[in-house]
């Protein structure tokens, strides 16, 4: 097990060291001045000259790199130039928005789509299977953004439930911000339920063909029993794989949905500066967002030792 983890952990870094250089070298030192891309062409040679100095452009790119990273490790992205405000507060702000949002779309696919997925396996072949598949099928095939909008028309202009869009924030009472994270929670969870409903289904389908089941039945467990005691924790392994990367996406994946309903959250925030040429906060936040992505495949890895104990062997 601690090989198995040794080497995962340095599987990590080194992506995480790689994702960093990719970015910089995309954004800092790819042909171009960056100082005139972020001012405009209508920028002035003086302004340009301050903005440069101000960004440490005349110095080599290895100084500068190594500079962003020790600051990254202290917490201090540097200064918006569109704002004029820390990108840390920036950040943080905004994933005040998107992180909850992300939690709440995830806690809905994979309670749908665990639950559609082993109600479709348990009924192979027969009318449930092929409903919950058809219905999968539909789900993949909707965009997100027109469902967003679907889900406004309905719930917000026809039914006034909930507003149109916008965010009251934390402070003004937990429930009306849950209300207003609510629909474009269900926006981000269609589209992953169907996927995740459709692995969870073949995982517990080649799980049920397996000896260790039928024993199981044989000693007197009941056919949901098995499913939720046996079954789904040997179908999880392939399951996790996929919520692994459907969590890292809906964090990188909402500035559509944030959109739509006018949500101030990170996806609209790197909208925005990319909008604003703001490359210190579009530098930042992307970085943030590949380290989550990887974060989220390193603990992937952990999790399929407590699930799966073969791997505690480091085979």
């Amino acid at each position: 097990m601690s090989l198995f983890l040794i080497k995962r952990f340095a599987a990590f870094v080194a992506t995480l060291l790689a994702a960093s250089a990719v970015i910089f070298a995309v954004l800092d030192v790819l042909p171009g001045n960056v100082a005139e891309v972020m001012l405009g062409e209508s920028a002035t040679v003086e302004s340009v000259k301050a903005l440069s100095a101000r960004l440490g452009l005349d110095r080599p790119p290895l100084v500068r790199y190594a500079d962003w990273m020790s600051g990254l490790a202290r917490g201090d992205m540097g200064v918006s130039v569109a704002y004029d405000t820390p990108v840390v507060q920036l950040v943080g702000e905004r994933l005040a928005v998107t992180l909850p949002l992300a939690l709440m779309a995830m806690g809905l696919t994979t309670v749908l789509a665990l639950s559609l997925g082993l109600y479709a396996a348990s009924r192979h072949n027969r009318l449930g299977d092929v409903g919950v598949m058809v219905a999968s099928q539909v789900g993949i095939a909707v965009p997100s953004f027109w469902f967003a909008i679907l889900l406004v028309w309905l719930f917000a202009v026809k039914l006034h439930w909930v507003s149109a869009g916008g965010f009251p924030g934390w402070d003004d009472g937990v429930w009306d911000a849950i209300k207003a994270l609510l629909l474009p929670a269900l926006a981000l969870a269609v589209v992953q339920t169907a996927i995740l409903t459709r692995i969870t289904r073949s995982a517990v389908l080649e799980v049920l063909r397996e000896d260790f089941v039928r024993t199981a039945r044989a000693k007197g467990l009941s056919r949901r029993q098995a499913l939720w005691q046996h079954v789904l924790r040997n179908a999880f392994v392939a399951v996790l794989t996929v919520m692994g990367l459907q969590f890292a996406n809906l964090l990188a994946g909402t500035v559509i949905v944030e959109t739509v309903f006018s949500l101030p959250g990170l996806g609209r925030l790197i909208f925005q500066a990319i909008l604003n040429r703001d490359l210190v906060v579009v530098r930042n936040v992307v970085m943030l967002l590949a380290a989550a992505v990887i974060v989220i495949n390193f603990v992937v890895d952990v999790l399929y030792v407590v699930i799966d104990p073969r791997l505690r062997t480091g085979h």
